[in-house]
Order: C-alpha cells, then sequence, then structure tokens
C-alpha cells in the first residue's frame, strides 16, 4: 500500500507539522499522488527550501500555476525570502490553491533539522482550508538529549519538565503533542519516521499507546511502513 493510502490523504490542504522529515513527506507523497495521475502543490505557510529536480515557482499566477500543474509532477510555489533561498507562502490564497490543484501538501512547521518540535505561540501555522493535519516526529531523537533533539527546547521543558539534558521519551512526546493540539484543528495523524530499527519501532508503538490519534511509523528513506494504531 502506498504512504498516500496509508495516511489516508483526502484531496484539498493537507498541513504537515512536527520535525524529522516534513519536507521529504512532502516530496514522497507529492511524487505518489501525480504518479497516479493527480495535480499536486508543495508550498509552506511558514519556509521551505525549494525542491531539487522538480519545477519551483516564485509567486505565480493562476494562470501560469495551472500550466505547471498540467505536467502531472509535483510543483512547488512560493514568496521567495531574500537572503535565505527559501520559500514562504504563495501570495494566491490558500483557497484559490486548493481550487487549482487536486492536493496541496502545507508544510506548516519549522524545526531546524530536529527530530522533534516544540511551538512557539504562533506555530504551526495551520490554514483553515486544512482537511487533515500529519505531524511528523523522527524516531532518532528518542534517548537523546532533550537539548539536542527537539526545536524550542524551552518549550517543551514547559510542556513535560523535562530538563534539557534529560533524554526524551515517547511519554514526553506524546504529552507535548496532546497539550499543544488545538480543537479547532481538523484530524490528525503521526508518522514517526526514521525508525528504522527495533528499538526505534518500540518507541513508535510506545508512542501510538498514549495518544488518541492514528500513527505510522517506518521509514521515508526505506519506504517501509507499519501501521503502529488506526
Amino acid at each position: 500500500m502506498k504512504l498516500a493510502e496509508l495516511l489516508e490523504i483526502r484531496p484539498g490542504v493537507t498541513a504537515v507539522t512536527g520535525g524529522g522529515g516534513k519536507t521529504t513527506l512532502l516530496r514522497v507523497l507529492g511524487e505518489e499522488l501525480a504518479a497516479a495521475g493527480h495535480t499536486v502543490l508543495l508550498c509552506a505557510t511558514t519556509k521551505i527550501y525549494p525542491f531539487p529536480g522538480l519545477e519551483n515557482l516564485e509567486d505565480p499566477g493562476e494562470q501560469a500555476l495551472k500550466r505547471a500543474l498540467s505536467s502531472r509532477r509535483p510543483v512547488c510555489a512560493g514568496t521567495s525570502v531574500p537572503g535565505t533561498g527559501k520559500l514562504t507562502a504563495p501570495s494566491l490564497p490558500m483557497s484559490r490553491l486548493a481550487a487549482l490543484a487536486d492536493y496541496v501538501l502545507a508544510e506548516a512547521d519549522g524545526a531546524a533539522g530536529r527530530p522533534f518540535k516544540a511551538h512557539a505561540a504562533h506555530e504551526p501555522v495551520v490554514p483553515r482550508e486544512a482537511n487533515q493535519i500529519i505531524t511528523v516526529a523522527g524516531a532518532s531523537g528518542f534517548g537523546r538529549p532533550v537539548r539536542e533533539a527537539v526545536h524550542r527546547p524551552e518549550k517543551f521543558w514547559f510542556l513535560t519538565d523535562l530538563e534539557p539534558g534529560d533524554p526524551v521519551t515517547p511519554e514526553a512526546v506524546a504529552e507535548a503533542l496532546q497539550t499543544e493540539a488545538s480543537t479547532a484543528w481538523p484530524p490528525v495523524r503521526v508518522l514517526v519516521n526514521q525508525a528504522e530499527d527495533a528499538a526505534a519501532l518500540a518507541a513508535a508503538r510506545r508512542l501510538a499507546e498514549l495518544l488518541p490519534w492514528p500513527v505510522l511509523a517506518g521509514s521515508l528513506r526505506k519506504g517501509v511502513y507499519t501501521i503502529c494504531s488506526s
């Protein structure tokens, strides 16, 4: 079964949050959905690097975006952030983007390359048009000190009482995710990426026991996945 099916990605807008592989997830899902004949737009509500090998459009108008999407390959669009090499949200409203593409996959978070993410008050930036959130967690962070594994470790400490030098546990991640979740959000699913050995998979399964949402674990790099809860 393809990853898009396992995560039950729906037409419309999907917001991707967390850490440990968000951008890779966008690309994997985008290529799967495009290969199935759908039009797919990759973008961000925060900031994202352009995708190598894909068409990356800077602030396209509707007609330019339509032409690019007609290639039936994933297309990335956004507004250039001077001096960073990154793109932020396109100027076209999310509602228009959703009308132009079958699927809009929006990275709604930044984690500075860390496996886990705790959020400031203004994060994540989930579009109101989103019909689903996929939260990514990197299994490589389990057992590592909070200061190394978590983006915004001071926020994680506030949520979990773990000190910067304490190891990250599934229990702490579950507590942080549930405390930060908003009742205004659409349905949530969790992908535990980087679960490439028995210990990582065991941690993912423990996390699944503690969360009220469906959890999938596996490796975006290897393309192998295990349903932990549904």
